[in-house]
């Protein structure tokens, strides 16, 4: 599993939870983080972050985009679609955008599109949020205790 994401987390606590469930999650499956720079100029910048993120995906990798527009699901659902869908898939990958979204070409590759809230949220935060779900989510897959 890899989780493709545009920016440079800077803040130790935010760098913290990611080490945490990234550790954590190890137990259940490899993952990698891949952080892409992120752009200045908003005029350019989803087409360049775009270009970079594409790029980072293999032809064979099934594409989960994490975008607004996307379908929303519960611990439950995302814990059901990755033992069955996406745990099929070796090569399964999470791209979270940057501050401007994602460019068009890549939400064309995308194979799942997956929403979180129709709420905008910082994208160091979030990846600690998908990190968690993740990891929730192979907790309720392996019948484990997890805090509620």
């Amino acid at each position: 599993m890899k989780i493709i994401c545009v920016g440079k987390i800077k803040e130790k606590f935010f760098v913290d939870a990611i080490e945490e469930y990234s550790k954590r999650i190890s137990k259940y499956t490899k993952l990698e983080i891949i952080e892409i720079s992120d752009e200045a100029n908003e005029s350019i910048a989803m087409k360049k972050e775009g270009e970079k993120i594409l790029s980072k995906i293999k032809d064979n990798d099934y594409v989960v985009t994490l975008e607004i527009e996307g379908e929303e699901l519960s611990s439950l659902e995302f814990a059901k679609k990755i033992d069955q869908n996406f745990n099929c898939n070796k090569n399964l990958t999470f791209v979270i955008g940057g501050s401007y979204g994602l460019d068009d070409s890549v939400k064309q590759r995308s194979n799942y599109r997956l929403s979180f809230s129709k709420l905008t949220f910082p994208h160091q935060l979030f990846r600690v949020l998908l990190l968690e779900q993740i990891y929730r989510a192979y907790k309720i897959n392996y019948n484990e205790n997890y805090h509620k």
